[in-house]
């Protein structure tokens, strides 16, 4: 029975839900004809737009069709759904501790200093009225040319930088720039964003292979437990480069957070300005939800860029843009540098020391001079999709690095744990790691 007492839902919803039922108990049979609108309108003693509203939904939920001249008609939607097996419920497991997280500690943002820049930004309000620029707003770009030049000595004018939200945008512009090259190289199969973009733009993809036309290297994340590639490496890449005419993407992640050796130089400065492009993003430093990255072209790629900007709309927040202009000019993002690369550097000689602990002296764990991960080897007779499972039924989350014969890698991040996390985390994991063992052991 169609209720037109409850006012908490409009007519329309009423009269669509009524219908609905009707179907779906099979009270109105496929092929029969719905009342006309008018008539509806009549018997329910309501407006005939509501009806109309109401109808118009059921049509694009499947309910009903329309044929012209004549009105609208039962489909038989609830006999298929009839004979659909009900989808069985996935339970998720509840996970405790988790390792293999992405995300950024809780603790290492200043949420009301950023609120403070974003209520600034939203007050300018002619500025908001308009789309922001193709190449990003021109006092960001001016802010991040002098920026850039004093963190990693790269060689710019703001006309050489583009904005836009996350590295993968500003891939999708870069591509059409590189259409006379064929092939690029990774370091590896797990850049898989950067890889998908190439590969629609119709690259060849190779890994480690410095023959390529395009040689997308990260110098301070070669490998996930933070190694960096030596500046004699760096020399070494960008003398070959230019020999056979290739071109560096120089994606500069986690190069904020290098704690136990002095910054390398960037290969864009070594190279000085010449046959590097230069990737930077925000994601890192500030929430992986302000999607802010950047580029710096190399003069020949700025000037086929500035011919074919118009094209491209910007991807960006221009209010977001606005704010963090503001924000890095006033100091702030120096010193959420500072305070990350502090935070980090305590955490991961924390897990290390925890991990330690746990497995012993003997334990084989790798520690880079950069990032906020460890690589931890154990001998597993289990694979690697297997032992993650095991371990996510156990409320447990982590990464897996490699695979041997009998032996996983694994790769413990200790960015978004809370360190009192590490201690509980690591003794369930060396739990499952021995159930493991001694299930293998009694075969």
């Amino acid at each position: 029975m169609l209720d037109l007492a409850n006012k908490n839902t409009h007519l329309y919803m009423r009269v669509y839900h009524y219908y609905k039922n009707l179907i779906l108990n099979g009270k109105l049979k496929p092929g029969s004809k719905m009342p006309s609108l008018r008539r509806c309108a009549a018997e329910l003693q309501i407006s005939r737009t509501s009806v109309e509203a109401a109808y118009l939904l059921l049509a694009a939920d499947g309910y009903i069709i329309s044929r012209a001249q004549s009105g609208y008609y039962i489909t038989d939607i609830a006999q298929k759904q009839a004979i659909l097996p009900p989808k069985a419920k996935k339970e998720t497991p509840v996970i405790r501790y988790d390792f293999a997280s992405s995300g950024v500690d809780k603790d290492s943002f200043h949420f009301d200093i950023w609120r403070r820049y974003i209520k600034s930004a939203l007050r300018q309000d002619e500025r908001l009225l308009s789309y922001g620029e193709p190449q990003g707003e021109q006092e960001l770009r001016e802010v991040l040319c002098t920026y850039i030049h004093e963190r990693r000595n790269v060689l710019c004018s703001p006309d050489d930088i583009v904005i836009g939200a996350g590295i993968q945008s500003l891939l999708h512009i870069l591509c059409p720039l590189l259409s006379s090259r064929k092939t690029v190289s990774f370091p590896n199969p797990s850049f898989l964003q950067g890889i998908s973009i190439f590969e629609d733009h119709g690259f060849t993809i190779h890994y480690r292979d410095k023959n390529s036309d395009v040689i997308y290297v990260s110098p301070a994340h070669m490998t996930k437990w933070g190694e960096i590639m030596p500046t004699s490496r760096r020399i070494e890449l960008i003398h070959y480069a230019a020999q056979h005419g290739s071109i560096i993407l120089e994606d500069d992640y986690e190069n904020e957070f290098v704690y136990m050796q002095q910054p390398t130089p960037s290969l864009q400065s070594l190279a000085g300005g010449q046959g590097v492009v230069y990737l930077g993003s925000f994601s890192r430093l500030l929430l992986p939800s302000i999607r802010l990255s950047f580029m710096v072209l190399p003069p020949d790629l700025a000037t086929r860029y500035h011919q074919e900007a118009s094209r491209y709309n910007q991807t960006a927040s221009k209010m977001e843009q606005i704010a963090l202009c503001q924000f890095i000019r006033d100091g702030h993002l120096a010193s959420q540098t500072r305070r990350l690369r502090r935070l980090y550097s305590n955490k991961l000689k924390e897990l290390y020391q925890t991990v330690r602990a746990v497995f012993g002296e003997n334990a084989k764990i790798r520690i880079g001079s950069a990032g906020i991960s460890l690589a931890l080897t154990l001998p597993c007779s289990l694979s690697g999709s297997s032992f993650q499972n095991l371990a996510l039924q156990n409320g447990l989350r982590i990464g897996v690095l490699s695979e041997k014969k009998e032996e996983l890698e694994l790769i413990l991040s200790c960015s978004s744990s809370p360190t009192s996390d590490f201690l509980p985390g690591c003794q369930l994991l060396h739990q499952i790691w021995q159930s493991v063992s001694q299930n293998q052991n009694s075969l």
